[in-house]
């Protein structure tokens, strides 16, 4: 096993569980120490006696003589471990494409996408749910269908996250979900990818072994995934757009529904005002899902229901709190600059409804800024031109979370005439944006860069935030 991961159910940690359980001799190698790992060692229990370590270091000869080696997500395709294994012809698998090879694909609906994967996941499960009670939900969110398999065995569909490095191992089986869903394509992990092409085609393996009795479902509004949708194969791909199109099949949204066209057929599934989570692009992560809802066999008036009822999962533009009439919120997982620029133009509604105290500070036609964001962080090589218009545009105030991406954003700052800080703790960022702030405006962390070094990973970082948030009194 290369690399044991940190999350408590990841890919790391479940792989080498499962495999232990089915009499495997396992070896984890992680660069990570011992004490850095010590609570993933503590999760394996009594199982830890059986596995043999080597923690700090990754050794040559371990990469030379094992039959299997099973990676984490988080190592580099390029790794000069693997490309040694490789040159022995040894099988390199993760938790993912190990699943593939034990489940029927028939059964497994998968989700990527550079944004709202985990939403458009969520609520795919969420409706599936509602008429396969066996459904489960698994992934990049948190939990590897490899710790599920109890569950799985009762034979429901499995609806999965992928990552782009997830998917990566698909492609040596040449496998792919009988219902692939890519909700949009955006510039990210370009310090892993040599460039967004690169990065691109990666995700397009969720689709590319698919037969013509599989469904790819993809998004109509982004020029990437556009373009993939043309070498996608036909007829059994959909569609899914914030504007109504011609004759294809799939999701639109037209005169305020959500329509589902299949073979010349239109269905008024919903209206816009059933759907309770905020922002343009959530509209367009519910089209994702309506459409697998409605392919999948769901009735309308059950899908319509789902999607009343659902409030957003935790991380993604997450409502906490609001203390002396200041709204909180967590978006943890906006790990690039597209998605916190969509949190924030998400929010900007929110002002509409309290006069604020005080002097303003004004956007541009007069409309008052009430955002205080919390940003910054480690750095991924992405642009954030566009992020210092939108935060210039929708920002109070930004307080940016020390990194070696922060550094980037702030030489960008330097013209803008937003008041900025930066901070050493999430604590510190806490106490300075609020002290930024006055009744009726928003604090929001949206970080637009990755969390290492700081935190442990993004989830750390949103619970520290959360934790703190609890405990405010005023």
């Amino acid at each position: 096993i290369m690399g044991l991961g940190l999350y408590g159910e990841g890919s790391g940690i479940s792989a080498t569980k499962f495999l232990i359980k089915r009499g495997a001799k396992v070896l984890v190698t992680d660069l990570k120490t011992k004490e850095q790992l010590k609570d993933q060692i503590k999760r394996l229990g009594t199982l830890a006696k059986r596995i043999e370590f080597v923690l700090g270091e990754h050794r040559e000869k371990d990469f030379k003589t094992a039959d299997l080696i099973v990676r984490n997500p988080g190592v580099p395709r390029n790794s000069p471990y693997l490309k040694m294994a490789r040159e022995n012809n040894i099988p390199i698998e993760n938790d993912i494409s190990l699943f593939f090879q034990l489940v029927d694909r028939k059964r497994i609906i998968g989700i990527t996408g550079t944004r709202g994967k985990s939403t458009v996941a969520s609520l795919i499960y969420k409706i599936i749910k509602a008429v396969d009670k066996n459904a489960v939900l698994g992934g990049n969110i948190a939990k590897s269908p490899l710790a599920q398999m109890p569950e799985v065995k009762k034979g429901g569909a499995v609806v999965l996250e992928l990552s782009s490095w997830l998917i990566e191992e698909l492609e040596g089986h040449h496998l792919s979900p009988h219902m692939a869903v890519v909700t949009n394509i955006y510039p990210d992990h370009l310090n892993t990818y040599k460039d967004i092409d690169d990065y691109a085609a990666v995700k397009e393996n969720i689709w590319r072994w698919q037969t013509r009795h599989d469904y790819v479902i993809l998004n109509r509004d982004n020029k990437f995934t556009l373009e993939m949708g043309r070498r996608a194969p036909s007829p059994p791909r959909f569609w899914f757009s914030l504007k109504k199109f011609k004759e294809e099949n799939g999701c639109f949204m037209s005169g305020g529904n959500i329509i589902f066209r299949c073979g010349g057929r239109e269905i008024n599934v919903l209206s816009i005002s059933d759907i309770k989570i905020p922002g343009e692009h959530n509209l367009a992560n519910v089209l994702a899902a309506v459409c697998v809802g409605m392919i999948f066999g769901v009735a309308p008036a059950t899908i319509k229901k789902m999607v009343k009822d659902f409030k957003g999962i935790p991380d993604r533009l997450e409502f906490l709190r609001a203390v002396g009439g200041i709204k909180y919120y967590n978006d943890t997982t906006s790990t690039t600059p597209e998605a916190t620029i969509a949190a924030l133009r998400a929010l900007e509604y929110e002002r509409q409804f309290r006069p604020l105290p005080n002097p303003p500070l004004k956007t541009r036609g007069g409309k008052f800024k009430k955002i205080i964001l919390i940003a910054g962080g480690a750095d991924k090589g992405l642009e954030f031109n566009q992020l210092v218009k939108e935060i210039k545009k929708y920002c109070k105030a930004v307080i940016f979370l020390n990194g070696t991406g922060t550094e980037r954003i702030l030489e960008k700052m330097k013209s803008a005439k937003v008041p900025m800080a930066t901070a050493n703790s999430m604590a510190d960022a806490i106490g300075v944006a609020r002290s930024f702030s006055s009744r009726g405006d928003i604090i929001l962390l949206s970080p637009a860069c990755a969390s290492f070094g700081m935190f442990i990973n993004e989830f750390d970082r949103g619970e520290k935030f959360k934790k703190i948030i609890s405990s405010l009194k005023y």
